[in-house]
């Protein structure tokens, strides 16, 4: 009698794969948020951003890699877990500026540095990866999970912040296929240009790159931790955690006539 043929094994078709299951596994909502240094308060929206987070029940790592980012810890060649900083019991911090690179693949990817986040905060419900355009492409740009995820832009109610806000949604739509974006606006409650500025990151993105800016959420710099939180900001993180869902992530943003 032939001897029967072994049995193929099952093995991922490309690591994209195991992260999809990784994150399912978890019930992981993966969050990039791209930096903008033309936004002097970012630190204040990303308090408001984590505290939406907490308010809807999830418990939220905020990765720091942007360039203007703390340096990680020594630690970090030892692991990422003992350089997690709990900063309340729904937020955790990690100082991650350089990390990334750290983790680069024979492909140029820094993909490998997504699973070792996960790894290191297995409590965590929400990922926010703080970092530049081209520093997230790095994660994603050969990833298909690129497709699950719906990065968030900064901005603020001037010109700079604008402009780098639409390049970065042009670097992350080329290069890693996003297609899909939120934005935070830091700006006065009475701006009038807020309005103004969502219409003209949406107009672009559809016009120039068969994009969406899906909807847009709005955040006073000057407010207290203890304001209570704006209703599209708790809309922003609510359609984050049901990204996976057909929700909305905000209130859509208008559309220039």
């Amino acid at each position: 009698m032939a001897p029967m043929p072994e049995a193929r094994k099952q093995t991922p078709a490309d690591q994209a794969h195991g992260l999809r299951r990784l994150f399912a596994q978890r019930g992981v909502r993966l969050v990039p948020l791209v930096s903008n240094p033309h936004v002097a308060f970012s630190g204040a929206l990303l308090e408001r951003l984590c505290s939406a987070f907490a308010d809807e029940g999830a418990s939220t790592l905020l990765v720091d890699a942007c360039e203007r980012a703390p340096a990680p810890d020594e630690l970090a060649v030892m692991g990422l877990a003992e350089c997690i900083e709990k900063l309340s019991p729904e937020l955790s911090y990690l100082a991650a500026r350089t990390l990334p690179l750290r983790h680069v693949d024979a492909k140029g990817s820094t993909a490998p540095f997504l699973q070792a986040i996960v790894d290191a905060a297995p409590r965590a419900d929400v990922v926010v990866v703080h970092a530049g355009a081209s520093d997230l492409s790095r994660m994603f740009a050969r990833q298909t999970i690129a497709a699950e995820v719906r990065p968030l832009l900064l901005a603020a109610d001037h010109p700079a912040s604008v402009t780098h806000a639409y390049a970065s949604m042009k670097l992350l739509a080329l290069r890693a296929r996003m297609m899909v974006f939120g934005l935070v606006l830091g700006a006065a409650p009475d701006s009038p240009r807020v309005p103004r500025i969502a219409a003209r990151l949406a107009s672009c993105a559809d016009d120039f790159l068969g994009a969406v800016l899906e909807g847009w959420a709005s955040i006073d710099p000057a407010c207290r931790p203890t304001d209570p939180l704006p209703a599209a900001l708790r809309r922003l993180a609510r359609g984050v955690l049901r990204s996976g869902a057909d929700h909305p992530i905000t209130d859509p943003a208008p559309v220039l006539n």
